[in-house]
């Protein structure tokens, strides 16, 4: 196993999605053991008011044999004039198991929370199989159809405790014109079994270009709308960050 080398960086990034994107986490790799990714961003800027940016995104992963599971850890806090304004968290914890050379199953739990979009907390179970599409190295598609069950406090005085059975279908490609280049894209669909006019999309595009051995330039796109948001968030949301990522393996 090889050692996390931290570094620090500073990241142009606005708040995180609701919706994690799995797919921009599957680091691509052949051989068996730990591999993954870091990265860390400060901001500090002083004009009419004082503003602090403080955030980290570690990625951790352990495949062996036809097991994998993946460790995903995001925090960010943001202060302005002594105010806390935007701090959120996710933790997720995902295992895959292939038992075929296109199938795999998956388990996963979450736990999120997101202060701007007044999620106090929401908390995901899941499981369900992922296809694998294509064959070629350079390009590979996967489409997975799950089922969660999703525990939702929201902290807006009117929205009730929300216990649902949820779907989590998506479809994923990823691209490799080159050995420095990469694009992944991935949209997913969460119906409300109960209610499918309550229903949740995402879609979010990572392209990375290699810099130098283990670093890349990453640009990231994120759309995401929610049908019955909590009450004053508005139904569409979309994020755009920009930086440096460290991997390994």
């Amino acid at each position: 196993m090889k050692y996390l080398t931290i570094l620090l960086l500073f990241v142009s990034q606005l708040s995180f999605a609701q919706i994690l994107n799995v797919e921009s986490l599957r680091k691509v790799t052949d051989t068996s053991g730990w591999s993954g990714a870091v990265n860390l961003h400060l901001e500090l800027k002083r004009n009419t008011n004082d503003f602090i940016n403080l955030g980290s995104n570690i990625h951790v992963q352990y495949k062996m044999n036809k097991h994998l599971v993946l460790f995903k850890n995001d925090v960010s806090f943001e202060k302005i004039e002594g105010e806390s304004f935007d701090n959120s968290l996710v933790s997720h914890v995902r295992y895959n198991y292939r038992f075929h050379d296109r199938i795999a199953w998956e388990i996963f739990t979450q736990g999120q929370y997101n202060k701007i979009n007044l999620i106090n907390f929401r908390g995901l179970l899941g499981t369900g199989p992922r296809f694998k599409i294509s064959n070629s190295e350079n390009y590979k598609f996967y489409l997975g159809t799950l089922a969660m069950f999703e525990y939702e406090e929201v902290d807006d005085g009117v929205t009730p405790l929300q216990r649902d059975i949820r779907g989590s279908s998506y479809l994923s490609f990823s691209l490799y014109p080159t050995d420095k280049i990469s694009f992944v894209s991935t949209t997913y669909y969460q119906p409300n079994f109960s209610a499918f006019s309550d229903y949740r999309i995402s879609s979010q595009s990572s392209f990375l270009v290699t810099v130098f051995k283990n670093f890349a330039l990453q640009i990231n796109y994120v759309f995401t709308y929610d049908a019955f948001p909590a009450v004053g968030i508005p139904k569409s949301q979309f994020n755009f960050n920009t930086g440096f990522t460290y991997s390994f393996d």
